[in-house]
């Protein structure tokens, strides 16, 4: 006998499936820093934003708001996330520009802000003080621990997520105190949320992190995965961690960098394959539903190379890695617009998102088979530094 459904359960069930299919990349826009032949140049606060892009039509993502939110483009691509909900998105700032005399220089701030995504328009929470240069973070699979690395005080935040709170539980030193800053970049946590990886980028290591509910501990234990380790992610199955090795310092330079390879289930894990990719890898994101990496290679474009150098491009390459089982290899390289750093996939793992500094818009591919295929592009209001989704 068919199901009768009242008015009121019908549109609680649209209500709820609605909620469903809400999906949000977030997208941090520096107007601060810019590029001029190679060289950096600054400009002082109060023009940045953080843009809200929905996704629920995959192909054709739409503005939601832009809040005018202070973030830099020093540091990887995912100084921000998205729970896996879809209520929440944090957003650390890493740096101020302060004026020193006629000068203009960089410092470190220690500031994550909380947006409420179900608020229409979505609207700034709260505000968390973080350890110094918040840089990297990553949330668990079940929405409720954040870990953020602090790139100036060698420590990791972990934050407590319920409901739209957001908590410090506190900080957690990876090396002995008043030791030189080792840059911490980046952090993702494993599927099973019982550990993280740590790039420690000035010292061309990445750490092991334990996690046992809101208790994280670090034993110590780094593997040496490559020059200026700059990004890390874990793969959906949880049996690789994936490491970008920026090389030089985060300079581009003509030389091909490369892509470590982490077999966690090895005790203890370690590097077991090094992939070439292209200069200056710096966006990293694994898809969630299948055997497909992006490393987002900035390769000399937007103005960080000098013009007259055998390193100046006019593009950025996306080069497409395939993993299967405990393989990695790589399949293509995309010509993607200049200066493009945060790389994410839509939760169905069917797009891929690209956002570049230079074009200030977000490009949308579609995915076939090994294949990235233009499918559109938005233009943005700034000039996007960093981007994440619901998905790492």
């Amino acid at each position: 006998m068919p199901k009768i459904f009242s008015a009121a359960v019908l549109a609680a069930i649209m209500v709820c499936a609605g909620a469903a299919q809400a999906q949000f990349l977030v997208v941090g826009n520096d107007e601060k820093l810019a590029f001029k032949d190679g060289k950096p140049v600054l400009s002082l606060p109060g023009k940045d934003t953080v843009t809200i892009v929905s996704i629920r039509d995959r192909a054709k993502p739409k503005i939601v708001v832009s809040l005018p939110l202070e973030n830099s483009i020093v540091g990887p691509p995912t100084n921000l996330a998205v729970t896996p909900d879809n209520k929440l998105a944090l957003v650390a700032n890493s740096l101020d520009v302060v004026k020193e005399g006629d000068n203009l220089k960089n410092v470190p701030d220690n500031t994550l802000f909380v947006i409420d995504l179900t608020a229409s328009p979505p609207v700034v929470l709260t505000k968390v003080q973080l350890g110094k240069q918040p840089s990297g973070m990553a949330i668990n699979r079940a929405g409720t621990l954040a870990l953020v690395a602090n790139r100036a005080d060698n420590t990791v935040s972990v934050l407590t997520i319920s409901g739209k709170s957001v908590s410090l539980v506190g900080n957690v030193a990876l090396a002995p105190a008043g030791a030189p800053s080792q840059q911490f970049s980046a952090v993702a946590i494993t599927p099973d949320g019982k550990r993280a990886l740590v790039a420690k980028t000035g010292i061309n290591k990445v750490a092991v992190l334990d996690i046992d509910g809101t208790t994280v501990t670090y034993k110590g234990y780094d593997m040496i995965t490559g020059v200026f380790p700059y990004n890390v992610q874990i793969t959906a199955d949880g049996k690789l961690g994936l490491v970008a090795n920026n090389g030089n310092a985060g300079v581009a330079d003509g030389q091909a960098d490369s892509v470590a390879v982490i077999d966690l289930e090895m005790s203890p894990p370690r590097v077991v394959d090094q992939v070439m990719v292209a200069d200056s890898p710096e966006g990293l994101a694994v898809s969630p539903t299948r055997g497909l990496a992006i490393a987002l290679a900035t390769n000399g474009s937007g103005g960080s190379a000098p013009n007259n150098s055998f390193f100046h491009n006019e593009h950025s390459i996306a080069v497409v890695l395939r993993t299967d089982g405990k393989k990695v290899r790589k399949v293509a390289n995309v010509e993607v617009g200049p200066l493009a750093e945060g790389v994410a996939f839509s939760p169905d793992g069917r797009y891929v998102y690209i956002e570049n500094w230079g074009g200030q818009a977000l490009d949308v591919f579609r995915v076939e088979g090994l294949k990235l295929v233009p499918a559109g592009s938005l233009k943005l209001p700034g000039h996007p530094a960093s981007l994440r989704g619901s998905t790492p």
